[in-house]
C-alpha cells in the first residue's frame, strides 16, 4: 500500500476507544491542575499563564499538522495544550473580564456550534475519521479548543455557581458521559454525533476532578499540592499511551 492510499485510510487522530476517553479524561484533569499551576500556584495570574499555554498550543498544532501520519506522543501533548490553554482563558473570560461562568459559558459554546458548522459546511462532514489534511486538522483543533474552553468554564458554573460541588459536578458529568456511552451501544443513533457532547463532557469532568483533588478540604477537596497532583496525572498518562497500542481511525469510506 502507498503513502497516498493510507492517508485516504487512515486519520492523523486515534480511533475512539476506552483507552481514548481514560487518556482523555486525564488530559482535562492534568489541564485543570497543569493550568491552575501557572495562574495560581506560580502566580503568574490569568493573562499571562494564557499566553504561554496559547505559545505551546500553537507549536504544538503546527507539530501535529506537519507531522505526516498519526503519532499518539504528539497527539496527546496536543491535546493537553488546548486543555491547559483552555483552563486559563476561561478562566481570564469568567473571572478577570467579569463575564461570569453564565456569560463565559454561552459565548463559547455559540463559538464551539460556529466552528461545527462552519467545519460541516466547508468539508462535509465532523467525523473523526475524515481528519488527514491540513485543512481537516485545522478546522479540528479550533474545535477542540473551543470545546476545551467550555468545558472549563461549564465545569467551575456547575461546582460553583449552580452548588453542586466538586463531588456532586463528578457525579453529573459522569453521569451524562454514561448516558451517552449507552446509547452508543444500545441505538443506532450516528456515532458522530453522539462523539462530540461526549468530548466536550470529559472536559468540564476533568475540570471538577482536577479541583477536587487540589482544592482545600473545608471547600469539597483533598487539598493535594497542584504539583503533585499534575505530576501523577502525567505519570498515569504516559502509562496509559505506552502501555496500550493506539491506531488512528479508519476512513468509514475505506
Amino acid at each position: 500500500m502507498n503513502k497516498e492510499d493510507q492517508q485516504e485510510i487512515f486519520s492523523k487522530v486515534p480511533a475512539v476507544t476506552f483507552v481514548f476517553w481514560v487518556i482523555k479524561v486525564l488530559a482535562t484533569t492534568l489541564g485543570e491542575t497543569g493550568g491552575d499551576t501557572l495562574s495560581m500556584s506560580m502566580n503568574l495570574g490569568y493573562l499571562l499563564s494564557t499566553g504561554i499555554f496559547s505559545v505551546i498550543f500553537v507549536a504544538a498544532v503546527i507539530i501535529q499538522v506537519r507531522a505526516k501520519q498519526f503519532h499518539p506522543v504528539i497527539y496527546w501533548v496536543t491535546i493537553v495544550a488546548t486543555t491547559t490553554v483552555g483552563t486559563t482563558l476561561a478562566d481570564l473570560v469568567d473571572r478577570s473580564l467579569g463575564i461570569g461562568y453564565a456569560g463565559g459559558t454561552t459565548i463559547l459554546l455559540v463559538m464551539l456550534m460556529a466552528s461545527l458548522w462552519i467545519w460541516k459546511r466547508n468539508l462535509g462532514s465532523v467525523a473523526v475519521d475524515t481528519v488527514n489534511s491540513p485543512k481537516s486538522e485545522m478546522y479540528y483543533w479550533v474545535t477542540i479548543m473551543c470545546s476545551q474552553t467550555l468545558g472549563t468554564a461549564l465545569g467551575d458554573w456547575t461546582a460553583d455557581t449552580a452548588g453542586i460541588g466538586y463531588g456532586g459536578g463528578i457525579f453529573v458529568f459522569g453521569g451524562l458521559l454514561a448516558v451517552i456511552a449507552t446509547i452508543y451501544y444500545f441505538t443506532k443513533i450516528s456515532h458522530t454525533l453522539l462523539f462530540w457532547p461526549a468530548f466536550i463532557l470529559t472536559r468540564p469532568l476533568g475540570a471538577v476532578v482536577g479541583d477536587f483533588l487540589d482544592k482545600p478540604r473545608d471547600e469539597g477537596g483533598l487539598a493535594m499540592s497542584r504539583y503533585s497532583a499534575s505530576a501523577a496525572l502525567v505519570v498515569l498518562m504516559v502509562i496509559f499511551v505506552f502501555a496500550f497500542p493506539h491506531k488512528p481511525a479508519k476512513r468509514a469510506n475505506s
